[in-house]
């Protein structure tokens, strides 16, 4: 069944627009329904949107199914969703060695309310560093698949459900085997994971659900921003990047089918106002993305608190919020106030929203009045004492500038969960939005000190010496996201805050610096003499076999070495890692120049670039001194990645990768990009050793001089 419905999803994407078109005054613009122009047009308008909802249901001939689905019936009330970072160090301790969902979600309670699920985002912006596709990737999380398992048993726990995203632009990386769709359905269900959220599309394809449901494990799935009508059936969730009107919008898949779940995202926005309020007045979702790549864009006190008020009411009442005759733009009698209103059996409730920049008061609405009906302000907690006229009520009360409301109207007495809803929202609502800080603030980061070694008066033997001088020190990160916002990228110490780009005059001291990578000869001299054995040994020398290298690869970089293993044979040598600085100094010399040799990209001073899905041997060092530095250090660029600095903040670890390797996984620019040139640096996010190592990451020494 399955191939004809992909068929017909081919058949009705070929089809011209104009034979797709039809008449209405409002025609959606994305995944958006304009609304009326004035409340005089209100009714007008809801009569449009409701014809045109019925004639384009029968146009891509919908079934309502999936939503029926047991199973899947927890996304309709998947309200707070953020996006999270494997690397948040909220969600993983390094050094207990165990991940601390408790944490993570306590602090998320505390801030704004909690969450009702989690997209756990392994991925990006690390994947291509090596051919490790997206699923090893999961797979190399800390404590493998067991511990994966575990980690989403832990937030089942709290009631919170797990998605995992799946990137089918990744074809670039090691072949899984399979199509993208049965490795979704079959490691997620391995995991225990509840969904998969599709990266960059706008419909996750049929075979996914086919796939899934092949596994007696069903999910649900969340494209990123559902754009294709006829995947409304199987696609339970999306999210919405939407644009802002001083008129709400209405979410045209919500409006096609009220069970759909619509998560809104802007995750570069500081400014939540818009965000919160087009949710909750469609009365659907919202994606709470703080960490962004590592770069945090943490939500303000007064939007966590809306969120909080939010999420509050609409948790109480999902049923009433999925009503199939929900009507948006019901009659207010305020400017810039707007309502929508949600019946459900012998309870209405109107989700609302002032658009002004200043306070409403008075009288708000006239709803449908019939004895024995209460009304009751959910927003602050209290009953209403409408002013009866006809079969009318008059409801009064006020909504603060850029502010929420709510309102239900109850035939009958209220029940034990109505009267937890109302003494809880009491409780906040004394306190208004205003009277909290609305400031945007980035977060702070530290460079992890770097412990200088014994001053040696002659060269160790393998290093070179570095003279002392005054170097212009000028880099920037090439991160694709973020732009030149302030928070990208990394923070030196003398920086006022993190930024992409960044020019420093310093005064270097001499040092020494080894002429080539670390080799895997020379790491197992060290592994040898001290038995080293990291606690998180996942992947660590993962191409040795038997405690030692292969055959002939003793002066190739050794790789497969975490930041800690580097550093951990760096102590046993004497030595250190080296400052990003010094790395440059030593590459660059005093004249600036884009890479060791000089100006010009020169093919024969590195190693050859590899771009298929599997990946050769490096080469060994000295195999290409046309690459030498003006100080004559070799292997620079081009071979493998070289690990340097680290910075931390309280919510990412990161350390900053010099010199580019070999490989360039194709076919799409989401993959870690290189950096060549001396005046550009990678920045890898790091979460624990077992996912931190990789085949491209090695690492050189330096030492301090008298």
């Amino acid at each position: 069944m399955s191939k004809y419905i992909l068929s017909f999803f081919i058949f009705v994407l070929s089809v011209p627009p104009i034979l797709r078109a039809q008449d209405t005054a409002y025609p959606p613009s994305g995944s958006q329904i304009p609304g009326p122009t004035t409340s005089a047009d209100s009714s007008k308008w809801l009569a449009d949107v409701q014809h045109w909802r019925v004639e384009q249901r029968i146009r891509i001939g919908y079934s309502g199914s999936e939503y029926d689905r047991p199973e899947l019936k927890w996304t309709q009330s998947s309200f707070i969703q953020p996006q999270m970072m494997i690397h948040d160090r909220y969600f993983y301790d390094p050094v207990a060695g165990a991940y601390t969902v408790d944490h993570y979600l306590d602090d998320l309670q505390h801030r704004y309310g909690g969450i009702d699920s989690v997209l756990i985002w392994q991925s990006y912006p690390n994947i291509g560093i090596d051919n490790r596709n997206q699923y090893d990737l999961l797979r190399d999380m800390p404590g493998g698949v067991s511990g994966v398992r575990q980690m989403i048993s832990d937030f089942h726990r709290r009631g919170v459900r797990v998605l995992f995203p799946v990137m089918l632009w990744d074809q670039g990386t090691r072949d899984e085997g399979v199509p993208n769709w049965t490795a979704t359905a079959r490691l997620l269900a391995e995991v225990g994971a509840d969904g998969a959220n599709g990266d960059t599309l706008n419909v996750a394809p049929i075979t996914f659900r086919t796939a899934s449901d092949a596994t007696g494990h069903p999910l649900a799935f969340e494209p990123e921003n559902l754009g294709v009508d006829l995947g409304l059936p199987w696609n339970n969730l999306s999210w919405g990047y939407w644009d802002y009107s001083f008129v709400p919008t209405v979410s045209k898949y919500k409006w096609l089918e009220s069970r759909h779940m619509v998560n809104i995202c802007r995750r570069w926005g500081r400014d939540k106002t818009d965000d919160l309020q087009h949710a909750f007045f469609n009365g659907v979702g919202y994606e709470s993305w703080e960490n962004v790549w590592g770069i945090w864009n943490g939500i303000t006190p007064r939007d966590a608190e809306a969120l909080r008020r939010i999420s509050t009411i609409e948790r109480a009442m999902p049923q009433i919020l999925t009503s199939a005759d929900w009507q948006p733009h019901t009659p207010t009698l305020q400017y810039g106030v707007f309502a929508s209103m949600f019946p459900g059996q012998g309870r209405d409730l109107w989700t609302i929203v002032n658009r002004n920049d200043y306070d409403v008061t008075g009288r708000q609405m006239k709803v449908p009045f019939a004895p024995g009906t209460h009304y009751y302000d959910l927003w602050n907690g209290a009953e209403l004492k409408p002013e009866i006229q006809d079969s009318e009520a008059a409801l009064t009360f006020e909504i603060e500038a850029k502010g929420f409301g709510a309102v239900l109207a109850l035939k009958g007495d209220p029940d034990a969960q109505l009267h937890q809803l109302l003494e809880r929202m009491s409780e906040l609502s004394p306190k208004r939005l205003q009277d909290f800080s609305h400031e945007w603030k980035f977060l702070p980061q530290q460079i992890v000190s770097i412990t200088p070694t014994k001053p040696f008066a002659t060269a160790p033997e393998g290093m070179v010496r570095i003279p002392a001088a005054k170097f212009e020190f000028g880099v920037s990160g090439i991160e694709i996201e973020g732009g030149n916002d302030i928070g990208v990228d990394v923070q030196y110490p003398w920086e006022d805050a993190p930024r992409r780009h960044h020019l420093k005059s310093l005064d270097m001291k001499p040092f020494y610096i080894d002429k080539f990578p670390v080799t895997n000869s020379e790491f197992k001299k060290f592994v040898d003499a001290t038995h080293y054995q990291p606690r998180d040994d996942h992947n660590f020398l993962r191409d040795w076999k038997d405690g030692s290298f292969p055959e002939g690869w003793a002066n190739k970089p050794v790789t497969w070495i975490s930041l800690e293993d580097a550093r951990a044979y760096a102590a046993w040598a004497g030595k250190r890692l080296p400052h990003e600085w010094e790395w440059q100094y030593a590459a660059q010399g005093t004249d600036g120049r884009l890479y060791p040799w000089g100006n010009d990209w020169n093919l024969a001073a590195v190693p050859p670039v590899q771009r298929g899905r599997d990946m050769r041997d490096r080469s060994a060092v000295g195999a290409y001194p046309q690459g030498a530095s003006p100080f004559g250090v070799e292997d620079l660029v081009g071979n493998v990645w070289q690990w340097t600095e680290e910075f931390i903040d309280n919510h990412t670890r990161a350390a900053i990768l010099r010199g580019g390797s070999y490989y360039q996984p194709q076919g799409s620019m989401w993959y870690f990009p290189q950096a060549y040139k001396l005046n550009e640096h990678g920045k890898y996010l790091l979460i624990a050793p077992s996912t931190d190592r990789s085949a491209t990451v090695g690492f050189r020494c330096v030492a301090d001089a008298e």
